[in-house]
């Protein structure tokens, strides 16, 4: 399968009484982006406001981060199964406008969004302070259930992305990447020397708004199957989950994995990159079982030579980690696996709930755990109400005088399990 990414790169974001890209700035029309969003009628409003980077402003409570794209050859369209027809995907030529994003925000769950800080300490530990944001917080209609406001703020945050990139369809992009993977077969003959290594990529799963969509549907309602690398570029797996800020993928993650791009740099070169394998985090020991056997299973079937294995969470998901890990070791394919760590904020606590000797070639992002101080931002967008109550932080984690003192849990994306971020360990 191959596909060809057309990046546009975005300087700047302004509001306008027309929405366009041009010169590298995106203009917003307030008002029609409003009027799509409130096409919900579980939304009563919705705010909309820009943060650039190193300008003084905080945003929380964070949901979820989305890299506008188009589809502009090819079958399918962006968020096929969410937004776009279940056309498979992967193929032809998309656009994406690299250098910002949407950042969706409201009272979702509280204590399982984040913070983005645009300037300071804070800045420093989460990728999204360097895009131009354009951020929306919504507000629910009395009395909507969490899900449903999750759902809401979900399809919101996609149909906006699904808008501006839209907006780059007859553009020239400033660079072009393409990426392309080829059948079991074709494969072994175009690169007989190399090793085969494909990507195990867990997909967070564990209900109660800990969910992971792959062509709009629950992964907890999946078996461990097969995607081409390309396939998440255009949009098939989408977050939808609400947990800890600090190592949640946002659909920004899934669409830009720097596990995928990784591997195909040296795709052709030093290895062979067959396939990703996506398999879930259920909570029930048997769901672990099965996803883990079949994981193991299509390593062998596909007669690997290594994988990387990512997962999302922490606690609960590292036994799914683990098991994976020994199984696939166990099957003969080499594993290397990336995760973060929580171990407390003195750094010597066991870092992981679960572990082996298999799982002896280790990728950390870091210790969540650690203890951060915030400055003030002379601006806030959103609401700092549930900043004692987001994961990571505590009574008092807001100060009078505006700082903020918590864990490294309560910024987005700061130990990312995908490597998309600074933080790592030796």
């Amino acid at each position: 399968m191959k596909l060809e990414m057309g990046y546009i790169n975005i300087h700047d974001i302004q509001f306008s009484n027309e929405s366009k890209v041009e010169n590298g700035v995106l203009y917003v029309d307030q008002d029609a982006v409003k009027k799509l969003v409130l096409e919900d009628e579980n939304i009563k409003s919705v705010t909309l406001d820009i943060a650039h980077p190193g300008e003084s402003v905080r945003i929380t409570p964070v949901k979820d981060v989305i890299e506008p794209r188009v589809k502009v050859e090819g079958p399918g369209g962006i968020f096929p199964g969410v937004i776009a027809k279940v056309d498979t995907v992967g193929s032809g030529k998309t656009y994406a406008l690299k250098g910002m994003a949407v950042v969706t925000a409201g009272k979702i769950v509280g204590f399982q969004e984040g913070i983005i800080d645009m300037s300071g300490p804070g800045a420093d530990y989460t990728p999204f302070s360097k895009l131009h944001n354009l951020v929306m917080v919504c507000e629910p209609v009395e009395g909507l259930a969490q899900h449903d406001y999750e759902r809401a703020v979900r399809f919101a945050g996609f149909k906006v992305a699904v808008y501006l990139g839209e907006l780059a369809r007859n553009l020239t992009p400033d660079e072009t990447k393409v990426f392309e993977t080829y059948g079991v077969k074709e494969g072994i003959e175009k690169f007989p020397n190399l090793p085969r290594v494909a990507y195990v990529h867990m997909l967070q799963s564990q209900g109660l708004l800990h969910d992971t969509y792959v062509y709009g549907v629950d992964a907890k309602r999946t078996l461990t199957t097969i995607l081409n690398p390309t396939e998440v570029m255009d949009g098939a797996i989408v977050s939808g989950n609400c947990v800890s800020a600090c190592d949640k993928n946002t659909t920004y993650h899934h669409l830009n994995n720097p596990v995928v791009h990784d591997l195909f740099e040296q795709h052709g070169k030093t290895l062979n990159y067959v396939c990703n394998i996506i398999t879930n985090e259920n909570v029930y020991l048997a769901d672990k079982q099965r996803s883990s056997d079949w994981s193991a299973k299509l390593c062998r079937l596909l007669d690997l030579d290594g994988v990387i294995v990512s997962q999302e969470g922490f606690g609960n998901p590292d036994t799914d980690l683990i098991m994976n890990t020994k199984k696939i070791e166990a099957v003969g394919v080499k594993t290397t696996i990336i995760t973060d760590e929580y171990a407390g904020q003195d750094g010597k606590s066991q870092s992981l709930a679960d572990a082996d000797p298999a799982a002896d070639a280790v990728v950390t992002g870091g210790n969540a755990n650690m203890v951060i101080h915030l400055p003030k931002m002379d601006k806030v967008i959103g609401m700092l109400d549930y900043v004692d109550v987001i994961a990571g932080g505590h009574e008092g984690s807001l100060k009078e005088d505006g700082t903020i003192e918590a864990e490294l849990q309560v910024i987005t994306g700061a130990t990312n399990e995908m490597g998309f971020n600074k933080l790592s360990a030796r």
